[in-house]
């Protein structure tokens, strides 16, 4: 695949409103989205983005440090944050198959299919060793709050908040297109939905993602400035 066409819509901000749950993506007010926990469910259907417990996707890329090797899996375990019983998404990334970060994502679903994300666990490794845990938050924890990880019925044009603990975790993303065709070695898929990822705390970390939902989820990541490509693999 080259990269898109399309035009991303930096700077687009909208406020949005999902059921009894209220997202504020503004920069000139406070983003508090109000969660009522009895609007959620681990039960995780999105057509973008499903997580049947078991299911398990494996990703590969060639980066400037080596080969990459992603594998997340939907597991069958859940964690209560703020209220909201959320199921846990275990991810895990090698490099030329040594082990390099392992994460718990904590995922929900709301009553209008909106996917949110409550937080994570990051264990980051060197050479087999523990070192940090570095990009770790949780919802309710020192002002962090949850985000959403994938929209119900994405719109071109739209901004959200994907994760928010200031300073630390505050990924974005623009919803670009819903009809582009996507071709890896895996398969060739239609009418994928695809994103604009980006952070302000690293003006240097920009991906063009895309969703198939053949797959119900992620089937290739594409580095704006290093072309770099994680592309699917396998699905179990």
């Amino acid at each position: 695949m080259t990269l898109p066409k399309n035009i991303f819509y930096l700077g687009l901000l909208v406020t949005s409103l999902v059921g009894c749950v209220q997202t504020d993506t503004t920069d000139t007010e406070p983003y508090q989205p109000v969660i009522n926990p009895s609007d959620f469910t681990t039960t995780i259907d999105n057509s973008y983005f499903s997580l049947p417990v078991g299911k398990t996707l494996t990703y590969e890329a060639d980066t400037a440090d080596g080969h990459e090797r992603i594998a997340v899996v939907a597991t069958a375990e859940t964690k209560e944050i703020i209220g909201v019983t959320t199921l846990v998404y275990w991810d895990r990334v090698w490099l030329d198959d040594v082990l390099i970060e392992d994460t718990h994502d904590y995922l929900a679903q709301d009553n209008l299919g909106n996917v949110w994300y409550f937080g994570e666990d990051v264990d980051n490794y060197e050479e087999g060793l523990l070192v940090d845990h570095d990009g770790s938050w949780m919802a309710g924890e020192d002002g962090a709050q949850p985000g959403i990880w994938m929209k119900a019925n994405p719109q071109v044009g739209e901004t959200y908040r994907q994760e928010y603990y200031q300073g630390e975790a505050e990924d974005m993303a623009d919803v670009i297109s819903l009809t582009e065709t996507v071709t890896i070695p895996y398969g060739s898929y239609d009418n994928c939905l695809q994103t604009y990822d980006y952070t302000p705390l690293d003006l240097t970390s920009k991906e063009y993602k895309y969703y198939c939902q053949a797959v119900g989820g992620l089937v290739l990541e594409l580095g704006v400035d290093s072309g770099e490509r994680t592309e699917l693999v396998a699905v179990e």
